[in-house]
C-alpha cells in the first residue's frame, strides 16, 4: 500500500516574506508509519520549488498512491488559509485517482469533521487529534478491506451517507516513543524563513499547551469533546530532542531553526539539558523559540546559556494591555512580566517578538489604542500584529456561530490566516478593525529610536535580516487588513518625477529606506489610478510621501524632499 503526504502550493504570511518550512505533521506522520511498516509513504512538497498545482497532480499520477493524506498543525504556515488549499488539492486529486483514499487532519479539521465531510465529498476520512496510532489503525483496516470505520478511535468517516465519527482517542503520553521525523523524504536544503534563513526548518517537540489562552489555534486540531486534551501539556525528552537537533544539523545541513511549540521552556530543566547538549555536542544551529511570559520570569538565569547554545530571537505574548485583560483571554500572565521578558531579553541581546491582538469582542477604537500604547511602552523590537480569529472547537467558536458572525455557508477560508480581519466586535465593522490594525503596525515600526536599534544594535545578524523583511512587506500588511485590492492597471513614471522620487529615497537613513521606497512607490502609483491617470508626476509623489511616511519622520522628509528639489508645497497642505 502507498500514501502520499500532500502539500499543495500555497503563499506564506506576507509579513515573513519567502517562508517555508518542511511540514512537520507529516515528517512525524511518514516516520511512525515507515517505522510500522503498515505502508510506503511518499512526500510531495509543491512550496520550496514553486511547484504548479498541475504538475504537482503529474507527481501523484506517477506515484498512483492507495491513499492520499492533507493537513497542517503550525498556524505559522498561514493560520487557516491553507485549509482551503487542502480541500481544494482533495476535490483535484479526486478527479484524476477517483479510487484513491484521502485522508485529512490538524487543524480545523479536528474540530470540524462532521462540517468537513458534509462540505467536501472527495475526503474520505477525517483524523481527529493525535493522528499517529489513529492512521496506522486505519491503513491496516484498509489493507484488509474492511468497509465499516465507524468503531475506529479518532476517527470520522462516511456510514450510509452520513458524517460519523468514532470514539475518543486517548492522547500518547510519551512522545519519546515516535521515532525522529523523516526529513529525508523532503528537499531540506531548500526550505528558508523570512527570507533569508537558510536552510531552514520549524519544530514541534511538544503537544499541547498548560496555557489553553482561550483564542489559541490548537484547540481547532484536538477532539472537541475532549477540551482537556489541548491543556495536556506533553514534551519529548532533552536526549530525544538532541537527536532530533542533530539529524537536522549534521545529517540536513539547516543552521536556522524555529521551536513553533506554544511554550517551548516550559519545562525548566528539559531546555537547560537541550542548551548544554547542543553546546557539548558542537551543533552548529541558531534558533528561536516561543516562550510564555512568566515562564521567561522565572528562567531568567538560563538566557545566557540559550543564547550562548545559538538563540537568538525569543517570542511571548503580549497581546492586550492589562492584566484583567491578559485573565478574560485565558493568558494568566502578568503586565509586569511581559515587560520584564522584554528587558531582560534585550539586555542579552536577544531580539524580542511581541505578538498583539486586534478584534476582540469588546475592542473599540479607544482600546485599541490604549492596548497599543501599552505595546508601545513595553517596546518588543518586533511587533507582530494578529487579527483575532475565532477557532474551532475554542470558548469562543459557538458564541460567535449563534451570533451569526461566523457563517460557514460563506466565509472564504483564503481569508482566514490571522492577517485579514473576519469578523467585527461588539463596536467595530470588520473595516474598522482592519483600519485600526493597519494603523497600530504602522506607527509601531515609526518610531526613530526603535528602527535605529533593530538594525544597529547588539543583534545577531540573522534577526537583523528578520526585521528588514518584516518591515519590506507591512504594505501587504496594510493591503490585506484594509482588504485593498492589487490594481491591474498599468502606469508609468514621469521621468522627473521618477528623478526625485529616486534622489529622496537615496537621502533616507539606511535603515528606513527599502520600506519608504516600497511603501511610497506603492501610493504614488494608486494615487495615479484613482485619478484615472497612466501616470505618475510630482504631485503623486510629493502626496504619496505625507501621506505614507510617518508622522515622526515628517520633520526629516521635508528636510530631504527639499534637497531633492521636490517642492511639496505646490500639493499638500503641511499642516
Amino acid at each position: 500500500m502507498k500514501i502520499a503526504f500532500i502539500n499543495p502550493p500555497l503563499g506564506a504570511w506576507v509579513t515573513h516574506g519567502n517562508h517555508c518550512a518542511p511540514n512537520q505533521f507529516h515528517a512525524q506522520l511518514i516516520a511512525y508509519i515507515r517505522e510500522k511498516r503498515v505502508a510506503e509513504p511518499f512526500a510531495i512538497d509543491a512550496r520550496p520549488d514553486k511547484i504548479e498545482f498541475s504538475e504537482m497532480i503529474e507527481q501523484i499520477k506517477q506515484i498512483n498512491p492507495d491513499v492520499i493524506f492533507l493537513g497542517e498543525i503550525l498556524h505559522s504556515t498561514g493560520g487557516f488559509a491553507p485549509i482551503w488549499y487542502f480541500c481544494n488539492a482533495a476535490k483535484e486529486i479526486k478527479k484524476v485517482l477517483p479510487q484513491t483514499k484521502i485522508v485529512v487532519g490538524g487543524l480545523w479539521f479536528s474540530a470540524l469533521w462532521e462540517d468537513t465531510l458534509e462540505r467536501n465529498p472527495d475526503i474520505d476520512f477525517v483524523i481527529i487529534g493525535e493522528a499517529e496510532l489513529t492512521l496506522e489503525e486505519l491503513l491496516i483496516k484498509l489493507k484488509e478491506g474492511e468497509t465499516d470505520f465507524s468503531e475506529v478511535a479518532g476517527l470520522a468517516s462516511n456510514k450510509a451517507g452520513k458524517a460519523v465519527i468514532g470514539p475518543h482517542r486517548n492522547l500518547i503520553q510519551n512522545l519519546d516513543v515516535l521515532p525522529t521525523p523523516a526529513y529525508d523524504l523532503f528537499p531540506m536544503e531548500k526550505y528558508v524563513g523570512h527570507s533569508h534563513w537558510k536552510p531552514f526548518a520549524e519544530l514541534m517537540v511538544s503537544r499541547g499547551c498548560p496555557g489553553g489562552c482561550v483564542f489559541c489555534y490548537e484547540w481547532s486540531q484536538y477532539d472537541p469533546r475532549s477540551p482537556k486534551d489541548f491543556i495536556s501539556w506533553r514534551t519529548k525528552s532533552a536526549p530525544k530532542i538532541l537527536e532530533e537537533l542533530e539529524v537536522l544539523n549534521k545529517k540536513h545541513g539547516v543552521k536556522t531553526i524555529v521551536f513553533q511549540d506554544d511554550a517551548f521552556n516550559v519545562n525548566k530543566k528539559i531546555v537547560e539539558e537541550v542548551c548544554r547538549g547542543m553546546i557539548d555536542r558542537k551543533i552548529d544551529m541558531k534558533w528561536v523559540i516561543l516562550g510564555r511570559a512568566d515562564d521567561w520570569v522565572n528562567q531568567l538565569e538560563l538566557i545566557p546559556l540559550m543564547k550562548e547554545a545559538g538563540m537568538f530571537m525569543g517570542l511571548l505574548g503580549v497581546e492586550v494591555a492589562s492584566d484583567e485583560e491578559l485573565r478574560k483571554i485565558g493568558k494568566n500572565v502578568s503586565t509586569h512580566q511581559i515587560v520584564k521578558t522584554i528587558e531582560i531579553l534585550r539586555k542579552h541581546g536577544i531580539m524580542s517578538i511581541g505578538t498583539f491582538m486586534v478584534g476582540l469582542e469588546d475592542d473599540d477604537e479607544a482600546k485599541i489604542k490604549r492596548r497599543f500604547d501599552f505595546a508601545n511602552e513595553a517596546d518588543p523590537d518586533i511587533f507582530a500584529l494578529q487579527f483575532f480569529t475565532p477557532v474551532p472547537g475554542s470558548p469562543f467558536w459557538k458564541k460567535y456561530i449563534d451570533r451569526g458572525w461566523i457563517n460557514l455557508e460563506t466565509l472564504d477560508l483564503r481569508e482566514w490566516d490571522f492577517q485579514h480581519p473576519v469578523i467585527p466586535t461588539n463596536h467595530l465593522s470588520i473595516d474598522d478593525v482592519g483600519r485600526l490594525g493597519a494603523w497600530c503596525m504602522r506607527e509601531f515600526f515609526s518610531v526613530p529610536h526603535r528602527t535605529g536599534r533593530l538594525f544597529q544594535g547588539p543583534y545577531d545578524e540573522l534577526a537583523k535580516l528578520c526585521v528588514k523583511d518584516f518591515m519590506e512587506n507591512i504594505t501587504e500588511f496594510e493591503r490585506a487588513a484594509t482588504r485593498q485590492k492589487p490594481s491591474t492597471v498599468e502606469v508609468s513614471w514621469d521621468a522627473q518625477a521618477q528623478g526625485k522620487f529616486d534622489l529622496t529615497i537615496s537621502k533616507m537613513p539606511f535603515f528606513h529606506r527599502r520600506i519608504a521606497e516600497k511603501m511610497v512607490k506603492a501610493k504614488s502609483e494608486n494615487l495615479a489610478r484613482e485619478n484615472n491617470k497612466g501616470l505618475v508626476s510630482e504631485k503623486e509623489v510629493a502626496t504619496a510621501f505625507f501621506q505614507e511616511v510617518p508622522a515622526a519622520f515628517k520633520g526629516l522628509m521635508k528636510t530631504i524632499l527639499k534637497e531633492a528639489e521636490l517642492d511639496y508645497t505646490k500639493y499638500v497642505d503641511e499642516d
